[in-house]
Parts: structure tokens; C-alpha cells; sequence
């Protein structure tokens, strides 16, 4: 495990301990989790966007071809 040095706002140093006070988590791993949420985001958009350029429209339109065109059942309709 590495160290990370952090400087924060008095404010923000503040409400930081009082979210992880109130979710019962210690400071370092709410700044933890919040870290992880945010590289997933970042790597999830980046797998999207590489996925997105090998996809085909063509492609698409075919699949959306063969579904049935009929009613939703009640519970998936909106």
C-alpha cells in the first residue's frame, strides 16, 4: 500500500469527516471508495467509446431486425 499526502480546505476536510462519520466508514477509505468510483467512470467511458467506434450501424439495424414487434408485457411497459 502507498501513502498519499492530501491537502484539503479546512471546509471540505470538514464535510469530508462528517459523510464518512455519518456512513460509518474511516476518512481514508471514504477517499478511497470516492477514488475507485472515479477511475471506473473514467474506464468505463473509455471501453464505451473504443467499443462504440468498432461497432456498425448496419450491424445493429440487423439485430434490431429479428426481435419481434409485439406488445411489452405490463410490467416493462412504461
Amino acid at each position: 500500500m502507498t501513502v498519499l499526502s492530501l491537502r484539503l480546505p479546512k471546509t471540505m476536510y470538514n464535510h469530508l469527516r462528517e459523510i464518512a462519520q455519518a456512513e460509518g466508514v474511516s476518512m481514508n477509505q471514504f477517499v478511497t471508495l470516492a477514488v475507485a468510483e472515479k477511475i471506473a467512470t473514467l474506464e468505463t467511458l473509455d471501453y464505451l467509446e473504443a467499443r462504440a467506434k468498432r461497432g456498425s450501424r448496419e450491424k445493429l439495424l440487423a439485430v434490431l431486425e429479428k426481435a419481434p414487434d409485439i406488445e411489452p408485457e405490463d410490467e416493462d411497459k412504461l
